[in-house]
């Protein structure tokens, strides 16, 4: 009975979902996953930021080989060079094509992830030492390198799981792809709750503890990912066959669309890499706090972003799968218009109530470290709208696939960033520097990656309506920005706020009422992406009423 139980469950969890679905369920998912986020990096900024920033600042460090590894390998580049070659063969029926291909990335994949994660682990020590960290001191340098040994194998476990999920994905099943995130931040959640007190097996201590055990919990969240991943498979009837084809024509067609989008993932880590070498150098805590404020910035960019653009995705590449552009055209500004909607606020609500939105992560009584990231996230704020923005507009060339363009627009917004961090650090702006260079980097991208898609089409995708609706959002987004100035200077951060009791119910009367002031100036302006939300307002409200 459990069984059937079971099933049931699974088998409803993966129905196919419509666009306005998925994106619900996307939101609530990465939502879910961010608060899980915050409330493991609220965890360990109690147990180190204040006692031991050289310890946190070590564990961050230990990250970024790995995940470049993982992001230059698979991460979003699979994705969107998978979904299109998948759909297409689904549409014509040719599912033993498609499931020869997704068998064929799956190997593929896990042996180049397995050779690149026993690199790691043997040239952890100069990696560290002289590319990701150098001004750490001895001890977090060895700290860092024994960290990165253990979260070496992240890569292949990732990767395993993100072919797994990007063919569920495709096929319009987003519920385990979307809640997979979430269970590796519980197991991370694990490490540090559980692990860093040791482990004792029988009466025998077999691991001492300390912030490797939350090192451990990392491994122990990608294991749980995948375990999920797989279970998100039932029912798909997929013939998994330890093989690579490689005269299967879809993968010979992601094989030559993958190079320039693992390319592009790796120009945007390198940005990471050289913020990361070069907040090293600031003191004591300055890896961390730089790596927290990014950490906040990217949850708005995932909630609206990524959730936004990756529900649209599909319904875009079908549209040009069929070769009707036009429709594509009313898709693809339906999205952007859209997430430009939503993120204009957040990104000005993040601004203005940095401060506590940095208490969310660091609540260890030392001022100075919450100053550092409320600075730098306020320098990040317009990063959070230009990325936003940057995720759809990047996978209308993906629709198309082309990966070339937004590598080539990569390379140069990335060297653009890199040269003014460097530029910044140089004249003593400090970490505070590094937020503004990718600010302006991000902004310069989306900037030059939608000019070419309305170049593409024939100057038909960004119409006068659009950027009439788009003067009408930014002037409803000032209204916006007066209202959140005022109300976090009728409600001002205290010192003494240092609880989430104190601090939450603050923040979400600033956020209610300024977004409040937002619909309500969208409403006048006229702006459609308004008209639903009162509308919902309305039939809850007076549902009752004749």
């Amino acid at each position: 009975m459990r069984k059937f139980r079971f099933k049931s469950v699974v088998t409803l969890a993966n129905m196919k979902m419509s666009v306005r679905s998925a994106a619900i369920v996307l939101a609530a998912s990465t939502l879910i996953s961010a608060m899980l986020g915050l409330f493991r990096d609220r965890l360990l900024n109690s147990y180190y930021l204040g006692t031991y920033p050289t310890g946190i600042d070590a564990y961050t460090a230990a990250f970024t080989i790995p995940d470049f590894m993982f992001f230059i390998l698979t991460s979003g580049a699979l994705a969107v060079s998978f979904i299109p070659v998948f759909n297409q063969r689904l549409a014509t029926g040719n599912k033993k094509s498609a499931w020869e291909m997704s068998s064929s990335l799956i190997n593929l994949l896990a042996l180049l992830t397995l050779v690149a994660s026993i690199l790691i682990m043997i040239f952890a020590d100069p990696l560290i030492r002289y590319v990701v960290s150098p001004g750490l001191d001895e001890s977090g340098m060895v700290l860092a390198i024994n960290m990165t040994r253990v979260i070496a194998i992240n890569p292949f476990l990732f990767s395993i799981a993100t072919v797994l999920t990007s063919m569920q994905q495709a096929v319009g099943r987003f519920i385990f792809y979307a809640f997979a995130p979430a269970i590796y931040n519980i197991g991370i959640i694990i490490g540090i709750t559980c692990f860093t007190g040791g482990i004792n097996l029988f009466g025998v201590q077999i691991f001492e503890g300390g912030i490797m055990g939350v090192a451990l919990g990392v491994i122990l969240g990608a294991i749980m990912q995948l375990i999920v991943s797989l279970i998100g498979l039932f029912g798909l009837g997929f013939d998994y066959d330890f093989k690579i084809y490689w005269r299967n024509q879809g993968f010979r067609t992601i094989l030559r669309l993958l190079p320039p989008r693992s390319l592009d993932q790796g120009m945007d880590y390198v940005n990471s890499l050289v913020s990361m070498n070069l907040s090293s150098r600031m003191g004591a805590g300055a890896v961390r706090s730089f790596d927290q404020a990014t950490t906040l910035h990217a949850v708005p960019i995932s909630l609206i972003g990524v959730a936004i653009s990756t529900a649209f995705f599909p319904k875009l590449t079908e549209e040009l799968g069929t070769g009707d552009k036009t429709k594509f055209n009313t898709t693809f500004r339906q999205a952007l218009r859209m997430i430009i909607w939503i993120a204009l606020p957040i990104s000005i609500i993040a601004f203005f109530a940095r401060g506590y939105v940095t208490s969310f992560i660091s609540n260890i009584g030392n001022n100075d470290s919450n100053g550092t990231i409320a600075s730098i996230l306020g320098m990040l704020c317009l990063a959070i709208f230009a990325k936003s923005i940057f995720h759809i507009a990047s996978r209308g060339f993906y629709a198309y696939q082309d990966t070339r363009t937004p590598f080539r627009v990569s390379i140069i917004a990335i060297g653009a960033t890199i040269g003014l961090m460097v530029l910044f650090t140089t004249l003593g702006f400090g970490v505070d520097g590094l937020g503004v260079a990718q600010s302006i980097g991000a902004t310069l991208e989306i900037i030059i990656l939608l000019w070419i898609l309305h170049k593409r089409s024939n100057n038909t995708l960004l119409d006068k309506a659009f950027w009439r609706g788009s003067l009408r959002m930014m002037f409803a987004a000032l209204i916006t920005g007066c209202v959140a100035f005022s109300m976090t200077k009728f409600f001002p951060l205290m010192i003494t706020d240092n609880s989430l009791v104190i601090t939450i119910p603050k923040f979400l009367l600033i956020s209610a009422v300024s977004l409040a002031a937002y619909l309500v100036a969208s409403y006048f302006l006229d702006l459609k992406e308004a008209k639903p939300v009162f509308s919902f307002i309305k039939k809850k409200l007076f549902k009752n009423v004749k």
